[in-house]
């Protein structure tokens, strides 16, 4: 699944190709993803100029001015969901089986939404786009100065939950998926299965330096490659290749050489090792 790092990789992949280009035509071939598509979105884009792309958690923002005026004219929030990409491709290459909407632009360029099960989604918000539900009630950017040890701590006071699901809550911090937050658990010698509320500040501290790390590794390296994933030029990531607990249940500890451990928490699949995690 798309998380922070590959959705940050395709908007950085994409925008210089997208960013001030106008829409001539929109092509939507499955009007059912998991949320339809809005009946009047052709009619709203076409003509329209393609602003400064940005992401806040999962989402891609993608602005829309006036072509003439450059007043705007509203905003593309779109979730790549399970499988979902975004692509960039050529007038006449031909699309494949999924590839579900095309923006076609002035230059030729087609921006192209891939997704084979269709968990994404591109809606349209014509007002200010903070001011959306989804977005209004998610916390800070684990990027950002706004999240630190201090978060953490103050908000896991007297929390009964294990840490990881406490990490991976959009509430707490945006972004911080199954994979990474397993890895930065790691970097930090913390239990996954922890109380939250049992960790001191100092830990917390470390925990926040290392989701950080692990999320700006990612980006730098294209994001997780898995299944499905690709950035916006096709190119597939490739920080697997350095993932130190997910996934490797079994095998032995690239730190201290013991058996990584696989448990569930949330319903998630968690992998830690018992000797450097506590």
């Amino acid at each position: 699944m798309p998380e922070l790092p590959e959705v940050e990789t395709t908007r950085r992949g994409i925008a210089p190709h997208v960013e001030g280009r106008q829409i001539t035509e929109v092509i939507v071939r499955q009007a059912r993803l998991r949320v339809p598509v809005p009946v009047d979105m052709v009619e709203r884009l076409v003509g329209a100029r393609i602003g400064a792309l940005s992401r806040r958690a999962k989402y891609l923002l993608v602005p829309l001015v006036d072509s003439e005026s450059g007043d705007s004219v509203g905003t593309l929030l779109w979730h790549l969901g399970m499988s979902g990409s975004l692509r960039l491709a050529r007038l006449g290459e031909l699309p494949k089986k999924h590839d579900h909407i095309d923006l076609v632009l002035d230059d030729g360029g087609i921006l192209r939404y891939h997704d084979p099960r269709r968990f994404g989604f591109v809606d349209w918000l014509a007002e200010d786009s903070t001011a959306d539900p989804r977005l209004a009630r998610l916390g800070p950017e684990p990027l950002s100065d706004a999240f630190d040890g201090g978060r953490l701590f103050d908000l896991s006071r007297r929390r009964r939950l294990a840490v990881k699901p406490f990490l991976m809550d959009n509430a707490v911090v945006v972004g911080v998926g199954n994979i990474y937050a397993a890895e930065a658990l790691f970097l930090a010698g913390i239990d996954p299965r922890r109380a939250a509320g049992r960790i001191s500040r100092k830990r917390f501290d470390r925990l926040a330096a290392a989701v950080r790390e692990v999320l700006a590794a990612a980006i730098t390296q294209g994001g997780t490659t898995l299944r499905d994933f690709v950035g916006g030029t096709g190119e597939p990531g490739y920080f697997k290749q350095r993932l130190n607990v997910y996934g490797r249940d079994g095998e032995p500890c690239r730190r201290c050489g013991a058996e990584l451990r696989l448990v569930t928490l949330g319903q998630r699949a968690s992998v830690f090792c018992g000797q450097c995690q506590t």
